[in-house]
């Protein structure tokens, strides 16, 4: 069947951007000392945050995000829905490729084999409605 997989990579690839987006957005922020007492941050220091795949989650977020906030609402939800999901998907493919690149859990790997595949024909067919349900002015 291919709804559940569909569904199961639409749901990891948000998953991967909530996490992505938190990571980004803990890196950005300096965290107050008060609001962080007697929490380890050694893990989340240092050059992990640096590693080349974090920079290329960060370069998918930021394009996915941006993306997505550049797209102007409508009032039409088809059109808005399929508008801002293009660029969502476009994120998702863009974060499987990090993980193919990067990744060594065989699983996460397939996994996002099977999302760059279900996204693309998503994309795909998100951009032929469109194309075919221009917005009326």
């Amino acid at each position: 069947m291919t709804f559940p997989k569909t569904l199961l990579a639409g749901a990891a690839a948000f998953a991967i951007s909530i996490f992505v987006s938190m990571s980004a957005a803990s890196a950005q922020t300096p965290a107050s000392s008060a609001s962080m007492a007697g929490m380890d941050m050694s893990a989340a220091s240092g050059s992990q945050g640096d590693s080349a795949s974090t920079k290329e989650f960060q370069a998918a977020d930021h394009s996915m995000m941006s993306g997505m906030s550049g797209v102007e609402y409508t009032g039409d939800a088809d059109h808005d829905f399929v508008a801002h999901m293009i660029p969502h998907h476009e994120g998702a493919v863009a974060m499987a490729k990090v993980e193919l690149k990067y990744g060594k859990d065989a699983k996460l790997r397939a996994l996002a084999k099977e999302i760059i595949a279900s996204q693309d024909k998503e994309i795909a067919f998100m951009k032929r409605w469109l194309a075919t349900h221009p917005q009326k002015k």
